[in-house]
Formats: C-alpha cells, sequence, structure tokens
C-alpha cells in the first residue's frame, strides 16, 4: 500500500479511508505474513529439539519457496506498475548498483534449504534475517528519497528542527536502553528449550 503511494495535494492528504485496500496491499500484507511465519520458524528450530524442531524443519523449506514466490511476484509487479521505480531499478549505472539484491536473495534461499537438509540448527534464522534486511532494502532504494510516495521527499516531510532535536535527546536516552535489555533477554534465553527441562536453560 505504501509503494502505491498516498495522495495528497499541497503537502496536505487528500485521500480516502480506503485508498490502502487494493489486490496489491492485500497480497504484499500475505507476504508480510509469510515473512513472520518464516522468522518464527527459523526461532523454533533454532531454540527446540526433536520433535518440534523436526516438524519445522519439514517446513521450513515451503515457507521459503512460498516466500520466494512472493518476493518474485512483487518484484514483477512493481515495475511494471510505476514507471518511476521501473526507470530507478533498470537504467543505468542503478542497473550495475541494484542487481546484487536479488543474487543475494537467492543465494540466502538456497542456503536457507540447504541448512534444513543438513540439520544446522542456528543457520535457518540468521539466514531468514539476511532475507528480510535484503526485502527492506529493495524497499528503501524503491522509493528513497520519498518518504510519502510518489513525490514527498523525507527532507520535504520533516519536522521543524527544534522538534528534530528534541525527539533526538529522547533517543540518545532511550535507545541506549532499549539495546541493553535486547541483549539482556537474548542472553536469558539464549540456550534451547529441551523437553522434560523445569525451566529454561
Amino acid at each position: 500500500a505504501y509503494i502505491q503511494g498516498i495522495k495528497t495535494e499541497n503537502g496536505i492528504f487528500a485521500g480516502g479511508p480506503f485508498d490502502w485496500l487494493t489486490a496489491f496491499s492485500i497480497f504484499t500484507g500475505i507476504g508480510v505474513v509469510a515473512m513472520y511465519a518464516t522468522l518464527g520458524c527459523g526461532w523454533l528450530i533454532l531454540k527446540t529439539e526433536k520433535g518440534l524442531q523436526q516438524r519445522m524443519y519439514e517446513l521450513m523449506p515451503k515457507l521459503i519457496i512460498a516466500l520466494l514466490i512472493i518476493f518474485g511476484a512483487v518484484s514483477l509487479y512493481t515495475p511494471l506498475t510505476h514507471p518511476e521505480i521501473a526507470d530507478r531499478w533498470f537504467s543505468l549505472p542503478n542497473l550495475f548498483y541494484f542487481s546484487p539484491v536479488p543474487i543475494l536473495v537467492l543465494l540466502f534461499v538456497s542456503l536457507i534449504l540447504s541448512a534444513c537438509k543438513k540439520q544446522q540448527d542456528h543457520k535457518p534464522f540468521i539466514y531468514t534475517l539476511a532475507l528480510v534486511f535484503l526485502a527492506f532494502t529493495g524497499f528503501v532504494i524503491s522509493l528513497w528519497p520519498n518518504i510519502i510516495p510518489p513525490s514527498v521527499t523525507i527532507w520535504q516531510a520533516a519536522a521543524p528542527h527544534s522538534s528534530q532535536m528534541f525527539a533526538l535527546v529522547g533517543a540518545l536516552i532511550l535507545i541506549p536502553i532499549i539495546i541493553t535489555y535486547t541483549i539482556v533477554s537474548y542472553w536469558v534465553f539464549r540456550d534451547k528449550v529441551r523437553v522434560g527441562d523445569e525451566g529454561y536453560h
């Protein structure tokens, strides 16, 4: 829905409440669900063992193939329906700059399938994180610098300098706290959940 653009007039929203509701937005929504399901599957492979882990090993390739199909469909639909994005993707020298993204997607998909076949606990989740990063990378390079597609840039939409400085102070305080408790939580839950254990190790 975001890629489809947001209708504005003189910098003011001029669309309706259901502008976002299209076949493309529903399809990409399904893609987001598939992506999170794949991440969850990789996480369960990482954190469980035996029966549940085996079921996730069997499910992961199916989710990855579904995700690859969704990536491919979105990548075909987007330039066909948005000439400005097609021009950005396929004009030179951008084509050379952006071509590593689909190549890396195929590489990580093959690595995930291989890791599942070899039943390597850690790799499916890590490689899926790489796929998520590549998906967002493709999203950014398709729209930058238009933070409100199709034509409002990040600088045009930016808040006043005073508001940005106020937000910066808050960010400088909160971001280290968020990073700290994220590291602590990952450390506490760093091992597997095992059948018969009385607690989490």
